[in-house]
């Protein structure tokens, strides 16, 4: 162990660091995220790097994985990112790097070993390729994937009506002949059912702050729940106390990053939500013999070529066309239309980390603001700090684009006014300082009023965020029982709209019954959820599959996809319309009437029956036999896509995921504490007892408590 750094357990495993100097901290972070996540941050690099086949599964899954992440290329000019880090920073982040690879030194993941894989010392640059897949995986990633099902549904014959009905405003600049035109390499929807590709992982969250002035204490309180993928051990999240003279931080930490992403200091408490900023364009290109056309005149791209190397087969060359769009879909040297497409967060780095790092000691709102606004990936912050003062903010590289152009919709690349033209100022982007109401609401939904600009053209649905603002409107103070029990609310708005319209219309049976009595909860025993979610599956699988997708895609698209969960807003707008191209020659009453004739024709069941879950472990899940231990479950989830609490449960690319609250927590800042849980525990080590400890609070809805001074068993991590 370092000199002058003590690290311990708490009673509830969350590990403590203590440091004489700032440095020494971040050193001290490295060694607990590699001595307890060492096998989550390891993956996490050989994913980012693009190097499975060559380190643990050489099959053909894992060579479009490694294809993907090629094509990413988010090891590019990492190096420089960290060369531009002031020097102050970049000796925080070498300590950090070091502190990670004196714990590898010690004791590397035995799991990783017994595949033959050696760790390779940890590199500054390796955090930045951590913070760029933090940054679009599933985030930005999804506004990649919706623009590129735009091109398909254009493709499979869906007119501009019912496009226009479910991109309302948004396809001025739409040429659809031209996007007929555009050869797709890869594609949302397999062969199989007439598209093709792997699906997007959408994700969710909630976060709100409230001032002093309608709190019991008298000091804000912020509460935040990020919604991610929780059917995976070890937990995404490690939960840290950093302790610093008289100073502390703590709160929810990413294994492969330094500082506190989530959680509070002395001074200020700050969460965070993804914002889906449309930092994600794609462009038509005008090709033929490897050259694309600008203007009037012919030029060469770009090629990088890679070569992925394979455990039991012959390595696998691939090259790459990219210009000042990003990269090419396709091979240029056949003539034809192809879509380029570039990610403004593609080249962040030392900014953001900067930023961060800078919140450790920060002392006000206004200054929270600031560092975190200049974060060069799109998220949602709410700040509180000790003085009283509430804040939002909005982070992210916003393109700048011409007039008419909103970045939904690929525009030709041969014209140069369609290029960005530089990043908006944060600035600029949506913005509150201690907001009249006295709190302040982010669950993903359109914010645009709160900025100069439109950073967001396709949000989720705003049934969360005005549940949160129902339940803070209350006559009375605010405490932290308060915000504990709005995180495990599950009553859906959602649900409410559409039984307005289905109530007149249900069969007169016992589910009919069931669903006209249901009082628009989704907990566990609930019959009345079930057949909601029955009827509603029905329903657009009526609508999008008789007449737009086609019964197979729409199928495709709601079993095994993330598409119909992330953005259900725009579905649900053309379900609930009292006319629409989509309804054929039938009114909404008769679709909804013969939607719930079919569905309701059933036994009911409960919910808590069909959302039922295995967490299996990252490397192992489903390998082993259930008795050692790697995998737990099945448990049972609560709530849906459109309750606080996030309950969702789907396929994706073949595979079980989920979207829950992976992490919740609470902070009054009148008090030096936040409460916490978890899906999971402090460690990934199976036969560790803090691998798993959590689960029960989470499940339960209760919250330890992280504090600079804990009480209980204090265990040193050696």
């Amino acid at each position: 162990m370092k000199e002058h750094v003590s690290i311990y357990r708490d009673e509830n495993g969350v590990p403590h660091v203590k440091a004489e100097t700032v440095a020494d901290l971040f050193w001290g972070q490295g060694y607990v995220h590699a001595r307890d996540r060492g096998l989550q941050i390891l993956m996490m690099r050989i994913l980012g790097q693009g190097r499975v086949c060559e380190l643990l599964d050489d099959s053909e899954t894992s060579l479009g994985i490694d294809l993907f992440f090629r094509r990413m290329n988010w090891n590019r000019k990492a190096d420089a990112q960290v060369n531009k880090l002031s020097n102050h920073y970049k000796s925080y982040l070498a300590h950090y790097c070091d502190g990670i690879n004196a714990a590898l030194s010690r004791k590397a993941p035995w799991e990783l070993r017994l595949l033959g894989y050696k760790a390779e010392p940890w590199e500054a640059a390796d955090t930045i390729l951590l913070a760029r897949m933090l940054g679009y995986l599933t985030l930005s990633q999804s506004q990649a994937q919706i623009e590129r099902l735009l091109v398909e549904m254009v493709q499979a014959g869906v007119d501009r009506e019912k496009l226009e009905a479910l991109f309302p405003d948004l396809l001025g600049d739409l040429d659809m002949e031209l996007l007929k035109k555009v050869k797709l390499q890869e594609r949302i929807v397999p062969p199989e059912v007439l598209w093709e590709t792997a699906a997007p992982r959408l994700l969710a969250s909630n976060n709100w702050v409230v001032s002093g002035s309608r709190t019991a204490s008298g000091k804000p309180i912020l509460a935040n729940d990020p919604h991610l993928e929780v059917n995976r051990l070890p937990a995404v999240w490690c939960e840290l106390v950093l302790e610093h003279g008289e100073h502390f931080a703590m709160g929810g930490t990413m294994p492969g990053l330094p500082g506190i992403l989530v959680g509070r200091t002395d001074h200020l408490a700050w969460g965070a939500t993804y914002t889906f900023m449309d930092a994600v364009d794609s462009w038509v290109e005008d090709c033929r013999d490897g050259m694309y056309r600008r203007g009037e005149v012919w030029n060469d791209f770009d090629t990088r070529t890679e070569t992925i190397v394979r455990k039991r087969n012959p390595n696998h060359k691939v090259t790459f066309y990219e210009n000042e769009h990003g990269t090419l879909d396709g091979d240029p040297n056949e003539a034809g239309y192809y879509l380029t497409t570039r990610w403004s967060g593609a080249q962040a780095g030392a900014r953001s980390m900067e930023c961060i790092l800078g919140m450790l000691e920060a002392h006000t709102a206004e200054q929270a603001v600031q560092l975190l606004g200049s974060i060069e990936t799109s998220w949602n912050w709410v700040i509180a700090d000790r003085e009283g003062d509430i804040a939002y903010q909005m982070s992210g590289l916003m393109p700048r684009r011409r007039k008419g152009a909103n970045g939904l919709v690929p525009l030709p690349g041969w014209e140069p006014a369609n290029d960005w033209h530089g990043y908006v100022p944060f600035e600029e982007l949506p913005r509150v300082f201690n907001p009249e109401e006295g709190f302040f609401v982010t669950a993903n939904n359109d914010l645009n009023r709160y900025g100069k600009v439109d950073p967001i053209n396709m949000p989720m649905a705003d049934y969360r965020a005005r549940r949160v603002k129902d339940l803070l409107t209350v006559d009375r103070a605010l405490n932290l029982d308060d915000m504990f029990r709005f995180h495990y609310d599950v009553y859906s708005l959602q649900a409410e709209r559409f039984m307005e319209v289905l109530g007149p219309l249900l069969p007169d049976n016992t589910a009919g019954k069931i669903l006209g009595e249901w009082d628009l909860c989704y907990g566990a025993d609930s019959q009345g959820a079930w057949l909601f979610e029955r009827f509603y599956r029905q329903l657009y699988g009526d609508v999008f599959g008789a007449h737009g997708f086609g019964g197979d895609v729409e199928r495709y698209l709601s079993q095994e996809t993330g598409i119909f969960v992330g953005f259900y807003v725009n579905f649900d707008r053309v379900l609930l319309a009292e006319t629409s191209p989509w309804f054929g020659d039938k009114t909404r009453d008769e679709v909804f009437r013969k939607a719930a004739e079919t569905a309701l024709n059933v036994v009911p069941e409960t919910w808590g029956e069909q959302n039922r879950f295995m967490l299996s472990h990252m490397l192992f899940g489903g390998k082993l036999p259930r008795f050692l231990g790697f995998d737990r479950g099945p448990v049972t989830g609560i709530g849906s896509r459109a309750t606080v609490h996030q309950g969702q449960i789907y396929r994706s690319a073949g595979r079980v995921t989920t979207f829950f609250a992976s992490l919740r927590l609470v902070t009054d800042l009148a008090h030096p504490e936040l409460y916490t849980n978890i899906a999971g525990g402090p460690s990934d080590r199976r036969f560790s007892r803090w691998y798993c400890s959590d689960l029960k609070n989470w499940l339960e809805g209760h919250y330890k408590t992280l504090s600079p001074e804990p009480r209980g068993e204090r265990t040193p991590v050696t």
